[in-house]
C-alpha cells in the first residue's frame, strides 16, 4: 500500500482517471490518503477523514510512508481558518491555502504557516457562526471551500472546523446520529435532510433557530424550513421535501 499527502490547494477529485470526468469533491491542502490504484497519470486515492474514494492527478500531490501516514491518522487535525492564507516553502515561494485546509503535514512538506488555526472540539453553539463564513459561497457540484461548494461539502467542513467528523455525501451522512421527530425537538447546528420523488436523500442543510436552515442551493443561503420542507421566499415555493432531522452532536 502506497499513501501521499496534497501539497497544493484545492485538487479535483474526480469520478474517473480523466480531466473531463466529474467532479465528485475535492482533496484540499494538507489532506493525506491511502493509494489504492496507480495509473499512468492517475492514482486512486481513499481520504483518511472521511474514506471517499475517487482519481487524483499523479502531479497534485506527494507520496509518503505508511508511519507517517500513521502519525498523521493519529493527530488531532489543526485547520486553517481563514478564507484563503499561505504556507512558505523551503525556497520563499508561496502556496495559497484555503479555509479548512490541515496542517499537520507542515513540517514534512518543508512549509511554514502562520495564520489563524484551529484545534479541537468546539461547543455546537459555534456551528452557525462558522457556516456563516461560507455564506454566499456559489454551489458546485463536488466543492469544499468557500470559492464553490455542494450542500453536503458546507455541512462536512463546517462540522470539520468544529471538531467533529461527517461524511462525504449527503445519504452517508444521514446514516450518522440520532433522529428527530420534530423539528420542535431541533436545536440550532442539527442537521436535515431531504429527498427525491424516489424517496432517495439528496440535499442537506444545518438547522438555526427561529425555524430557519443554512444550506447550498445555488449558493449558501438561509431558507425557511417547516414541516414540508425547505421554503424558498424569492421563488415563492418549497424546493426541497423534509426527510429526517439528525442531531449528530
Amino acid at each position: 500500500m502506497q499513501y501521499g499527502i496534497c501539497n497544493l490547494s484545492i485538487v479535483p477529485l474526480r469520478f474517473e482517471a480523466s480531466d473531463k470526468s466529474e467532479l465528485v469533491s475535492q482533496v484540499l491542502y494538507g489532506d493525506f490518503f491511502k493509494i489504492l490504484e496507480q495509473r499512468k497519470n492517475w492514482s486512486k486515492i481513499r481520504l483518511a477523514f472521511d474514506n471517499y474514494e475517487g482519481w487524483i492527478d499523479t502531479k497534485q500531490y506527494v507520496e509518503i510512508e505508511a508511519p507517517t501516514y500513521a502519525a498523521l491518522n493519529k493527530e488531532e487535525p489543526q485547520l486553517s481558518i481563514d478564507l484563503v492564507e499561505f504556507v512558505q516553502d523551503a525556497n520563499a515561494q508561496l502556496y495559497p491555502v484555503p479555509l479548512g485546509a490541515t496542517l499537520n503535514g507542515l513540517e514534512l512538506l518543508q512549509h511554514s504557516f502562520d495564520g489563524a488555526r484551529t484545534q479541537g472540539t468546539i461547543s455546537k453553539t459555534r456551528i452557525i457562526d462558522t457556516a456563516f463564513l461560507y455564506l454566499n459561497s456559489p454551489y458546485l457540484w463536488g466543492g469544499k471551500t468557500p470559492f464553490g461548494i455542494d450542500c453536503s461539502g458546507f455541512t462536512q467542513m463546517v462540522y470539520k472546523l468544529n471538531g467533529y467528523k461527517l461524511l462525504r455525501d449527503a445519504s452517508q451522512q444521514a446514516t450518522q446520529g440520532e433522529a428527530l421527530s420534530f423539528i420542535e425537538e431541533s436545536e440550532p447546528g442539527d442537521l436535515a435532510f431531504f429527498d427525491n420523488n424516489e424517496g432517495h436523500i439528496t440535499h442537506v442543510g444545518i438547522i438555526m433557530k427561529d425555524n430557519y436552515i443554512i444550506h447550498a442551493h445555488g449558493k449558501v443561503r438561509i431558507d425557511r424550513l417547516d414541516h414540508s420542507g425547505i421554503y424558498n421566499a424569492d421563488r415563492r415555493m418549497h424546493t426541497h421535501k423534509l426527510r429526517v432531522i439528525k442531531k449528530i452532536i
